[in-house]
């Protein structure tokens, strides 16, 4: 839960060049395995730390993106894909070298609104060319820092490179609830248990909601929603109640219209998700015509049962609002999405397992081609003619 909230910065080149190496000096931890062959680091490897100037944060060590044959070709993937979740990003360098394959990378940095850097790194065996350095920055519009990890060379300028390129969002100690509470209130979760909540605990957004309650200074009463009833009819009036959106047809009814609702799939919207857009995109709900095809995206795998929300509540509920043959696609975790123009809408889950990062790139996939997107806890509540009332609270 903690990690996906910490800034995210990748490592990315070529093999050899020095990646691993460069972590282990910046962390002062063996923490990557270092080795003169190539391509000793396949997958994306991720490592909660905390680097001194900075504080926490992810650091990500990728496979080489010059890796050779079929694997190595999926190595390259999911170097790629990795920097889908990043906030910014190390492009390491050696040997004057950076050419086509730097450019490529250096391109998709670009067009995923990642900010880098470029780090030219075992200085020691061949010193940064001013003309490479010249080239890279008035090209790339990117600095270039000339280091050795071999010689040990002073961190500082590097930790200070890491601080002007990681978003200022992404230092920022984020509140599900912020904003909409205050000290010495009294906020109710309802959290139904059924086949779908995990044996013996809450699913992480309740988790999460819990301790925003308790770090706002906020009393914190946890139920079921068969016991909202009892609780509203002996107690003072409520701040909020947050209720999973898949009974929000039955609390509502219950909750006085003068109390503020709304639900966990929302206030994780809030925290992670393109929020405005989800607002602006849920009514098209309304406009949903014969043959059309939704897309549920789940942030998540997990086994499906016969009372899921992505694959069978929120469709069947659809179907019954609109009363249109509708067809629904499924894409789960991060699989790529292929042609999304073909969708007449999307509709992502909370998103509490991914970064903001990984989401609103999924997310402007349709943003940006016009396509409406909203969110599991919107689309419910529309669906149940309490849309406006949910968002209220979010109006202050």
């Amino acid at each position: 839960m903690a990690k996906d909230l910490k800034p995210h910065i990748g490592i990315f080149g070529r093999r050899n060049v020095g990646k691993s190496s460069l972590i282990n000096r910046l962390t002062g931890q063996q923490i990557a395995i270092v080795s003169d062959t190539a391509g000793t680091t396949t997958d994306p490897v991720k490592k909660s730390i905390e680097i001194f100037g900075i504080g926490p944060c992810v650091l990500i060590d990728t496979a080489g993106i010059d890796d050779v044959g079929e694997l190595g070709q999926q190595r390259i993937d999911k170097t790629m894909k990795a920097l889908e979740e990043v906030d910014c990003a190390i492009l390491v360098i050696a040997g004057n070298q950076f050419d086509e394959t730097e450019r490529r990378l250096a391109a998709r940095m670009k067009a995923l609104a990642v900010p880098f850097f470029v780090v030219h790194n075992k200085a020691d065996q061949e010193p940064l060319l001013a003309v490479t350095k010249a080239v890279i920055e008035q090209r790339h519009e990117v600095k270039v820092l000339d280091f050795s990890v071999s010689r040990n060379d002073d961190i500082a300028p590097l930790v200070d490179l890491l601080k002007k390129a990681i978003p200022e969002s992404a230092y920022q100690k984020m509140s599900l609830l912020g904003g909409i509470i205050h000290p010495n209130e009294t906020v109710v979760l309802v959290c139904p248990v059924d086949s779908e909540a995990p044996e013996g605990r809450l699913i992480l957004p309740q988790v999460m909601a819990i301790r925003d309650v308790l770090d706002n200074e906020c009393v914190c009463v946890v139920l079921k929603e068969t016991h909202l009833q009892q609780y509203l009819e002996t107690m003072p009036k409520l701040a909020l109640v947050v209720t999973d959106s898949q009974v929000f047809g039955f609390v509502s009814k219950i909750v006085p219209a003068d109390i503020p609702l709304t639900s966990f799939s929302i206030v994780m919207a809030r925290l992670r998700g393109d929020f405005d857009h989800y607002v602006k995109g849920t009514p098209h709900l309304s406009e949903l015509k014969d043959g059309d095809t939704v897309l549920l995206l789940e942030s998540c795998t997990h086994h499906s049962t016969c009372e899921d929300i992505g694959r069978v509540k929120l469709p069947r509920m659809i179907l019954k609002y609109t009363g249109k043959d509708i067809h629904f696609e499924y894409v789960a975790g991060l699989s790529p999405i292929a042609n999304p123009e073909k969708y007449a809408m999307a509709i992502q889950c909370g998103g509490c397992m991914s970064t903001r990062k990984q989401l609103l790139n999924r997310t402007n996939l349709f943003v940006n081609q016009g396509i409406p997107i909203s969110n599991y806890g919107m689309a419910l509540a529309y669906m149940n003619g309490i849309f406006e009332r949910v968002m209220e609270p979010f109006c202050k």
